[in-house]
């Protein structure tokens, strides 16, 4: 116990490999501006999709118990994030950096236009998300995680649901979709990496991530298939364009993070079920993976705010 303790929390390494990732999809779009807005994006996303996998774990195994400190924590990260977001698309709107926006062009953004009305949205279920586990960390005997799913839930949902995806047929569904997949693949296992610290906790959680995590890649793979078949104009865009090589990039990372799935489920699984392997080096293969997500976070965060 003490070891994997000694290993210490994900965190420190899933935010660098996020933000790697912004960095490798801005030197493929060969664009001369940093690409900050990108990574507060990839902040936020990787904040909301850990937010919803904490309040998920739960579900798959009924002695651990609601993480309500993490969880008020990430969620506070989360809501912060969010509103850098909403700063850096306002700043856009305006043709000025986030440095220089004003109050009144800030206002008129969040008041006037859809977008800064869905972001007001979503920093206000993100700020109800951090406000309620608070409460549920001083007083959890009543508090369920549910609420704090449904806050998260809705909050991933309402961007993606509005975006370029909603102006096409069943388009607000396939962003939705897109969006949850990805944020349940990943965050529920940044969630394992953050709260199972013993090998019979591993041996019951793992198999049952492991059964639901291809039905996630699946919605993944074939909303992402749908949602860049309409962004690309012909396979040439694939190489012609930043959009289209950030594409090809995140591709190659998913493939890559199939095969490791589909290894880990030969090899780690079966091996942390029967109880033949510690939980610090499940704890590590965890951190591992978690990372080259984090990497295709990064990647997606570009996308988003490149689309």
């Amino acid at each position: 116990m003490n070891r994997v303790r000694a290993f210490g929390s994900p965190l420190p390494l899933v935010v660098p490999a996020g933000l790697l990732g912004v960095v490798v999809a801005w030197a493929l779009t060969r664009s001369g501006g940093v690409p900050v807005e990108a990574g507060v994006r990839a902040i936020a996303d990787g904040a909301g999709a850990t937010v919803l996998g904490l309040a998920a774990l739960p579900r798959l195994h009924e002695r651990l118990r609601p993480a309500w400190r993490p969880l008020a924590l990430l969620a506070a990260l989360w809501c912060v994030a969010e509103f850098g977001v909403l700063v850096c698309d306002a700043a856009g709107i305006v043709g000025v950096p986030a440095h220089r926006l004003g109050a009144h062009d800030f206002g008129t953004f969040l008041l006037r236009l859809s977008g800064g009305q869905v972001g007001l949205a979503i920093v206000i279920g993100t700020g109800a998300a951090a406000g309620y586990s608070m409460l549920a960390y001083r007083r959890p005997v009543s508090a369920s995680p549910d609420l704090v799913l449904v806050f998260a839930g809705v909050a991933l949902a309402l961007r993606p649901i509005t975006g370029h995806m909603s102006q096409q047929p069943f388009g607000s569904v396939l962003g939705a979709v897109h969006a949850l997949a990805a944020a349940a693949w990943f965050g529920l296992l940044v969630a394992l990496a953050l709260v199972v610290r013993t090998r019979g906790e591993w041996a019951v959680t793992l198999p049952r991530y492991s059964a639901v995590a291809p039905w996630l890649v699946a919605a993944l793979a074939v909303t992402g298939i749908i949602n860049g078949l309409v962004r690309i104009d012909g396979l040439s865009a694939l190489f012609d364009t930043g959009y289209g090589r950030i594409m090809l990039a995140k591709t190659g990372v998913l493939l890559g993070l199939l095969a490791l799935g589909w290894w880990w489920r030969r090899t780690w699984v079966p091996r942390a079920s029967e109880h033949r392997m510690d939980a610090e080096t499940s704890l590590r293969r965890a951190v591992v993976e978690v990372c080259a997500m984090a990497v295709a976070f990064g990647l997606a965060a570009t996308l988003a705010v490149s689309a």
